[in-house]
C-alpha cells in the first residue's frame, strides 16, 4: 500500500448530505441507484450513481445522511453524469455495499474533519 501525505487526505473534501431522491439507474451495467444528495446552501444539491441496490431500497435511502467525496470531476455513467462519490464499504463475497454515515445528524455540507 503506498502512503499519501496529510496535505494529500486534506485535499479530498468529504461533507455530509441528506439523499432528497432516489431512481433506479435502469442504464447502468450494474444494479444502481441515481441519488439527488443535499449538500446545504454553500454546495447545494448533487447528482450520484450509487451500487447500493443489494442492501438498500428506494425507501431506505430517502432521508439518510451519507458521507460523499464533492470534489472529483463529475463521471459520466450512461446517459447520467455523477457529481460526488457516496462513500460505502464493500461487504465480502458480493454481500453489498453499507453507506458510511454519520452516527447521529448534523447539518448537510459539514465537512469531514
Amino acid at each position: 500500500m503506498s502512503q499519501i501525505s496529510f496535505d494529500d487526505f486534506l485535499k479530498v473534501d468529504i461533507r455530509v448530505g441528506t439523499i432528497i431522491e432516489v431512481q433506479p439507474f435502469r442504464q447502468a451495467r450494474k444494479p444502481a441507484w441515481q441519488l439527488l444528495v443535499d449538500f446545504g446552501p454553500e454546495l447545494g444539491l448533487k447528482r450520484s450513481s450509487a451500487q447500493l441496490t443489494t442492501l438498500y431500497t428506494a425507501e431506505d435511502l430517502l432521508g439518510k445522511q451519507v458521507l460523499a467525496v464533492v470534489n472529483f470531476p463529475p463521471r459520466q455513467i450512461a446517459n447520467f453524469f455523477s457529481e460526488v462519490l457516496v462513500l460505502g464499504l464493500e461487504q465480502e463475497n458480493g454481500g453489498g455495499v453499507v453507506l458510511l454515515q454519520p452516527e447521529r445528524a448534523v447539518a448537510n455540507g459539514v465537512r469531514m474533519s
